[in-house]
């Protein structure tokens, strides 16, 4: 199977931040791989701005560095010295006035202008008022923003008053790179796109559902930021949400961004508060060989979270008492995201009670990463004489084995950046979203500061602490497995 490419329209992209890590490691060798792929016209520009010191032939050196590092593969498509010649450079002052009249030039009427803010969360108002300031704005301007999104609801309502003052919210894109992966995507596909699965989605078939999302590295040089976040701002507001969101929420009458978005929005105001029973909070502990979390952040009284679990459920028709457990962490035994649906088991077995011979739930795991792909486990009977034993087999359907390496799914910076030059804001958080997150997660946090709650110690390598293991057993349930 050969995936069909459609490509965009010419446009012009500034990326702020263009000499930055986002800018290196993601953006850009995105952008080159959709260039190779025939996605990305020749019309279109790409602009990198930074306070950086260099002009467009040093930051062409730049970017081809990056792609060979980044993504040595693709830079032997053959097409580098074409992608290359696509890109301009300015230093800009994004506090000051330096080189802002000088970006005009580079910014085509009847053109997309596309303005990606590959930068620290302080500077998003100020470049949005900087861009109106000098004239740069058109009724096809928009920007893009990256998470932290406000680090409480007033500052996130604070920053979607400030954006807000310069574009409409049709023209603000704040980007999740989850909801750009292959295999989110896929799950709106299997969910409303197969009569299969959509009668069983709901309390009455699904015992409950888990959201794992595990990784195996520290907050290494994050330390400052992470330290005055922690899991619960970092991971569980923005991208495990997302992911709840689209598990649980209603078809939406089309697929169409507000469609789609009012769905999302109608799952988080359903969230129930959280009890501080079912929330476990962990940090993880020093090794011989490895430094704690207290110590990656050289802040050796921290009670910041470097893992957490919570027990949640959403209070309508559809899910009434099925509870949503989810977990993330990090230094845990494997780096991987996945959701699994767990489904009630058959209400009477003609096989008997019997492990051997029984038959198990059935579960649907969709795979984020790694290994993106979709498993649905099912009972079949162990081939053989010897009487009727059960045993559970997956249907597996891991898109590099079954599409074949010619549809190799693009990264999701790719996609959600195809996205936004097109206009298309399906896979992108709206303000009220981001607000409503916040006004469910405020509280959690506050509970446990008033508390003066401290973070359970958990071994690198682990699944987390053992009450998180608890969380599950008081309701005779277990976690999965955290496998690579």
């Amino acid at each position: 199977m050969v995936s069909r490419v459609i490509p965009v329209d010419p446009f012009d992209l500034v990326i702020f931040g263009g000499t930055g890590d986002l800018a290196r490691r993601k953006i850009l060798p995105g952008l080159y791989r959709r260039f190779c792929s025939g996605q990305m016209p020749e019309g279109a520009r790409i602009i990198g701005a930074a306070r950086t010191e260099t002009d467009s032939e040093g930051y062409r050196k730049i970017v081809s560095d990056a792609i060979h590092e980044f993504d040595p593969k693709s830079a032997q498509c053959g097409k580098l010295d074409a992608f290359l010649s696509l890109l301009e450079y300015e230093t800009v002052d994004a506090m000051g006035e330096a080189g802002w009249n000088e970006l005009r030039p580079h910014l085509r009427d009847g053109h997309v202008r596309a303005f990606y803010f590959s930068v620290g969360p302080s500077l998003f108002g100020i470049l949005a008022e900087r861009l109106s300031h000098f004239g740069l704005v058109d009724d096809e301007s928009r920007i893009v923003i990256e998470k932290p999104l406000g680090h409480d609801l007033a500052t996130a309502k604070e920053l979607n008053a400030t954006l807000g003052a310069y574009f409409d919210e049709s023209q603000i894109y704040r980007i999740d790179h989850y909801l750009g992966k292959e295999t989110v995507q896929n799950l709106m596909a299997v969910r409303f796109g197969n009569i299969l699965f959509e009668p069983l989605w709901n309390a009455q078939h699904i015992d409950h559902i888990q959201i794992t999302v595990a990784e195996t590295v520290g907050v290494g040089g994050r330390g400052g930021y992470y330290d005055k976040s922690g899991a619960m701002r970092d991971m569980v507001q923005n991208h495990l949400m997302q992911l709840l969101c689209l598990i649980a929420m209603e078809p939406p009458s089309q697929f169409e961004p507000n469609s789609v978005r009012d769905e999302k929005l109608k799952v988080i105001r359903a969230l129930q508060p959280v009890p501080p029973h079912h929330i476990v909070r962990g940090q993880y502990d020093a090794t011989d060989s490895e430094p704690s979390y207290r110590e990656d952040v050289e802040n050796a009284r921290s009670f910041t979270e470097s893992f957490i679990a919570l027990r949640c459920e959403i209070a309508n028709w559809r899910w009434a008492g099925t509870p949503f457990y989810m977990r993330t962490g990090k230094k845990l035994k494997a780096r991987t995201s996945e959701i699994a649906v767990r489904f009630k088991p058959a209400p009477h077995s003609i096989f008997g009670e019997d492990k051997e011979t029984g038959s198990q739930p059935n579960e649907l795991i969709i795979r984020l990463q790694p290994n993106e792909g979709i498993t649905l486990s099912v009972t079949i009977k162990e081939p053989g004489p010897g009487g009727m034993r059960l045993v559970n087999v997956p249907l597996d359907m891991t898109f590099a084995e079954a599409l074949g390496e010619e549809a190799e799914a693009p990264d999701a910076y790719e996609r959600l950046i195809m996205d936004v030059i097109r206009g298309n804001q399906t896979l992108f958080m709206r303000g009220d979203e981001v607000e409503a997150a916040w006004a469910w997660t405020d509280p959690i946090i506050e509970g446990w500061q008033a508390r003066h709650d401290v973070p359970k110690l958990y071994d690198v390598g682990s699944a987390g602490p053992d009450d998180a293991l608890m969380l599950l057993h008081r309701d005779n349930r277990k976690w999965r497995d955290i496998k690579a």
